[in-house]
């Protein structure tokens, strides 16, 4: 059925040349169809006419022949910056659709813009590029432009890029900078999956094709991307379009697929834990489910989701059903209830009623999908424009979705070549089936082998389908977290170091920071001129709860006394109670709890292998129940590494200003190969302000110091985002740091109130003297008794054979970073409760600090001032002498003229001309600094400098929303259908009707109502009093 391919209109047309001497490194990339080349030296880039080249062509040698370059790659390595041009250099031809051919890339070489630079750095990079999931298009003739980034419906409304789908967009900035048009130079690639095949209808040739695009907003591994982002935007999120070009006809149908919408994650087949987890409450998923859900209305009208997930009577070990019930429970309290929800549990209803299952899902979502239609094209004529579409769901948004789709898309098929082939025979159209058939299989497999590393799962073999589940758990734990590294340096990629990258990721919009790392480091200078500082209490907890076994089943005496802990702690501590934290007013509780727990579970071989979490779970919902007794609080997030837990609860009026939550763990047992020591964390940005907690359980015993100094040095290594990225750190735990003073003297000194004398003897407060653990790290004076070892319900130190003599274990220590000046706090609290079920008593510190906050109105002036005070983006200045030519051989001259111009900022390159000298500066500052001079005389020449452009701001402007996320609508029109408002469906394990499958009613014609204007950004935090 494929017809014979015509030859292909791709050759190799570029190519690179190094023309690097002992004084500069310095690439050529020429292009034949262009009247120039490019030259990568020094760290810029500029042009040079084709004759120019020839007399210099000479010296050069060539690297390598390409197809099509990508853009230059922007890695930060050991905080250098590494930079490479990225080229393509083997691709195959996948079919021709319109005036264009679709090329799949195979190959791409790397090749290093600065001087004995290995690529080393970006092979993850390559490996994925070359990995065939990425596609570019070529066009027959330049006044035809094929944008694989859009529908065939957007195609015929616009003529921008969707960058959901562009995904070497950051890979254009550099040529952005230079002034390089992009549109001559680079391509623009998608990832996915592109089947394309030809059906003969009659005497016609139809070009048939699936093509799914695979958004880039949060790209990555099935493990290691799931659920949303901050900004609303979901794991393995899928555009898929079903197209048939036939002569001047064309008509397509779009399906779109999306991990659930909700902070969730799957840890994967590592040791003890394959089970869906929200990593955040439901509660702060709200705000991120209407930005989702907005984004989908934008882009496509009218949505209905299809929920394929496990339901309450579902039989799945990975927790699916928690996820699906938390996923209906958030839709049905959005602002966008009103748009239909669909809950099929694909496993049980196919257990069920086989096939016939189906009949009833598209019972259930015909009247939607008949009023959302398809696209048809005749001619210049749009006929039929398709308004809305299915977001369909299962856990992985693999194999259940692609064969819902696959049903829908073939039913819809008829539809389409009813336009097409009104009278067409049966054997026809059966034709287009079979095909479609196939390339859907196709599509089902390219996803999953970008996500999960394997093909889909299709229910066809049983053998098939168990290699390739096994294939998926050996790709998981071997080589998922590589192609994630790849993913993330391809988008995210830059020039910054860590310490910076944090600062600006808190201060500055996404944009503003991705691309331009000089202009965000100049925002972050100048952080003083657009925020404010507001005040926040925190209180932070530890306790080591000896396995737990005194807390199974918290009844009134165990809930009081944990509330006088959490809530009243100067009541039952031996602190002064004038200087009480929490008063008797609910405004002034904390507006951040971090509690932190050791031994939550026994530290039995079992647990170590594979911990329950049923323990955290009570902990989790009596901790919220006490908490909330006085005002409400929320979970944020709680992390488990066998006994060692931290939940982070926080006033819900915080969320709107709390985004890049993050957890991470280091194990320390066993030389870092177990659990049963080691440490959690919690990282989240409340506003602008970057905060930590960790909760760790070290090496015990009397003597095993080094042992605990190693634990703190390993954790404090190991952690993904170093300690002085944030500006404030809280680390709790049982540090097991013993006092090297005979037992029954200690308690003598204990019990006569002498706790200077004992504390003099305190192994933590000696390693800190030291410097040989928490450097930089405060805590308060110790004012209560040891905290171990007790009796268990006694208030007698250890009676037992082994007698341990009493120490401060558990500890609460803080950190501020001092490198700013604005972070400042004071420690209002640090005491014991006096709660007897544990071997330890609990520790509780309360802290009173002041947190930045932005003006986001300020900001974008202080923006817009520095756009236009911060000179050429390129740092380039042109240099003319008045009323003669430039002395081009007169060497004494350039090194004076350099020399002198160098003076307002490092140059990376001079180039010069018959009558002027172009200098390039390290940063549009210098360059800004040497134009406010205008001239310089050198030699009795009178040297102008002038700017090759003056509308510095645009230029930056122009940059910036090269990596700022547009929306491309399906529809256009202004008039939009009328809203669907069913009433949530049944599922299948709830009541159905007689059907099986509730039956909706078709769209009503009230128009949609406007949706309340929603700020981009929450306001700013108010000033608070006292």
């Amino acid at each position: 059925m494929s017809a014979k391919q015509t030859p292909s209109i791709i050759g190799k047309i570029y190519r690179a040349y190094d023309k690097s001497s002992n004084h500069s490194h310095c690439i050529v990339l020429e292009n034949r169809m262009q009247a120039e080349v490019l030259l990568f030296e020094n760290n810029t880039l500029c042009t040079a006419t084709v004759s120019e080249f020839d007399t210099f062509k000479r010296q050069c040698v060539k690297i390598v022949d390409a197809y099509g370059c990508l853009g230059v790659l922007n890695v930060n390595i050991e905080n250098k910056v590494a930079l490479f041009l990225v080229l393509v250099t083997g691709c195959q031809s996948v079919g021709k659709i319109s005036d264009a051919e679709i090329f799949k890339i195979t190959q791409t070489t790397f090749v290093s813009l600065r001087k004995q630079q290995s690529d080393d750095y970006a092979s993850e990079v390559r490996k994925l590029l070359n990995s065939g999931s990425f596609y570019f298009s070529r066009y027959v003739s330049q006044d035809v432009r094929f944008d694989l980034t859009l529908c065939a419906q957007r195609q015929w409304n616009n003529c921008v890029p969707d960058k959901r789908f562009f995904w070497n967009r950051n890979l254009h900035v550099y040529f952005i900078h230079f002034g390089i048009d992009t549109s001559q130079w680079l391509m623009k690639i998608v990832c996915g999956s592109i089947e394309i095949k030809t059906v003969y209808a009659r005497h016609k040739q139809a070009r048939i094709a699936i093509i799914s695009r695979l958004s880039c907003r949060r790209a990555g591994t099935r493990f290691n991307v799931r659920g949303c982002n901050d900004d609303g935007y979901v794991a393995n999120f899928v555009e898929t379009e079903q197209v048939i070009y036939l002569d001047d006809e064309v008509t397509s149908f779009v399906q779109i697929r999306g991990s659930v919408p909700l902070f969730w994650e799957q840890p994967g087949m590592n040791v003890g834990a394959h089970k869906v987890k929200l990593s955040r409450s439901i509660e702060s998923s709200a705000d991120v489910y209407e930005k989702h859900v907005k984004s989908l209305t934008d882009c496509y009208g009218n949505i209905i989701f299809i929920n394929l997930l496990g339901g309450a009577n579902s039989n799945s070990k990975e927790n699916e059903s928690a996820l699906s019930y938390a996923f209906e429970q958030k839709h049905s309290t959005s602002a966008f209830s009103f748009i239909p929800f669909v809950a099929f549990d694909y496993h049980q209803e196919f257990k069920s009623n086989g096939d016939k299952s189906l009949q009833k899902l598209k019972n259930s979502v015909n009247p939607y999908l008949d009023s959302f239609g398809l696209f048809y094209a005749k001619g210049n004529s749009v006929v039929k424009h398709q308004t809305g579409t299915m977001r369909i769901n299962c856990t992985d948004c693999l194999d259940r979705t692609n064969c819902i789709q696959k049903f829908f898309a073939l039913d819809m098929l008829a539809k389409q070549l009813e336009f097409l082939c009104q009278n067409e025979t049966d054997q026809i159209i059966s034709r287009f089936e079979e095909v479609f058939q196939q390339l859907w299989v196709n599509n089902g497999n390219e996803i999953s082998r970008i996500y999960a590393g394997t093909g889909a799962i299709q229910g066809g073999s049983k053998l098939l389908d168990g290699a390739r589940s096994a294939a998926r758990t050996i790709q998981n734990n071997l080589l998922d977290s590589s192609k994630q590294e790849g993913f993330d340096i391809l988008l995210s990629g830059n020039a910054f170091n860590n310490e910076l990258l944090a600062k600006a990721k808190a201060l500055l919009p996404y944009n503003t920071w991705q691309c331009h790392p000089d202009l965000a480091e100049e925002m972050c200078k100048k952080y003083k001129s657009y925020t404010y500082t507001s005040n926040l209490r925190i209180s932070v907890a530890t306790y080591n709860v000896n396995g737990g076994k005194h807390f199974l089943n918290f009844d009134s005496n165990n809930l009081e006394s944990l509330s006088k802990w959490l809530l009243d702690p100067y009541k039952v501590s031996l602190f002064d109670p004038s200087k009480k934290f929490f008063l008797n007013d609910n405004n002034n509780l904390p507006d951040i709890y971090a509690i932190g727990f050791e031994e939550i579970v026994d530290l039995n071989a079992s647990n170590i292998m594979a911990a329950s979490s049923n323990n955290a779970d009570s902990w989790n919902k009596s901790l919220k129940n006490i908490l909330s007794s006085k005002r409400d609080y929320v979970l944020l997030t709680s992390t488990q590494l066998v006994g060692v837990c931290l939940f982070i609860f926080v006033k819900p009026e915080l969320l709107p200003y709390i985004k890049d939550v993050t957890t991470d763990f280091v194990k320390t047992g066993m030389g870092g190969t177990t659990g049963n020591k080691g440490a959690v964390t919690v990282r989240f940005t409340l506003d602008a302000t970057n905060l930590c907690f960790i909760c760790s359980h070290f090496a015990a015993g009397q003597s095993q110091v080094a042992d605990r100094n190693a634990d703190f040095n390993e954790i404090a290594r190991k952690l993904k985002i170093p300690i002085q990225s944030n500006d404030y750190v809280y680390w709790c735990g049982d540090f097991n740091y013993r006092v090297d003073m005979d037992r029954l003297d200690l308690i003598n000194h204990v019990l006569d109130g002498d706790l200077e004398e004992v504390l003099k003897y305190d192994q933590l407060l000696a390693q800190c003297r030291d410097k040989k653990v928490f450097e930089n790290f405060f805590e308060a004076p110790i004012t209560f008794p040891p905290t171990y070892k007790y009796d268990i319900l006694s208030d007698e130190y250890d009676s037992s054979d082994k007698c341990r003599t009493p120490a401060w274990t558990d500890r609460v220590l803080w950190y501020c970073n001092e490198s700013n000046s604005w972070p400042n706090g004071k420690q209002v609290f640090y005491g014991r409760a006096e709660i007897k079920e544990s071997d330890h008593r609990p520790v509780t510190a309360c802290y009173e600090i002041e947190i930045l906050c932005v003006d986001q109105t300020q900001r974008e002036r202080e923006l817009n001032i520095i756009w236009n005070e911060y000179g050429p983006i390129d740092g380039v200045i042109l240099v003319h002498i008045e009323n003669t030519d430039f002395p081009l051989n007169d060497e004494s001259f350039k090194n004076i003229m350099l020399q002198g111009l160098g003076s307002f900022g490092k140059i990376l390159n001079a180039r010069y001309f018959t009558d002027h000298a172009e200098i390039t500066y390290e940063n549009g500052r210098s360059a800004a600094n040497a134009l406010k001079i205008k001239q310089i005389t050198i030699y009795n020449y009178t040297l102008i400098l002038t700017a090759k452009d003056n509308n510095w701001a645009l230029a930056i402007k122009n940059e910036i929303e090269t990596v700022t996320n547009n929306v491309v609508p399906l529809w256009t029109d202004k008039l939009r259908p009328a809203p669907m408002r069913p009433p949530l469906p049944a599922r299948s394990d709830q009541s159905p009707n007689s059907d099986g499958m509730p039956n909706y009613p078709p769209p009503s014609n009230v128009p949609l109502p406007p949706l309340p204007p929603r700020q981009r950004m929450p306001p700013p935090l108010p000033p608070r009093n006292g």
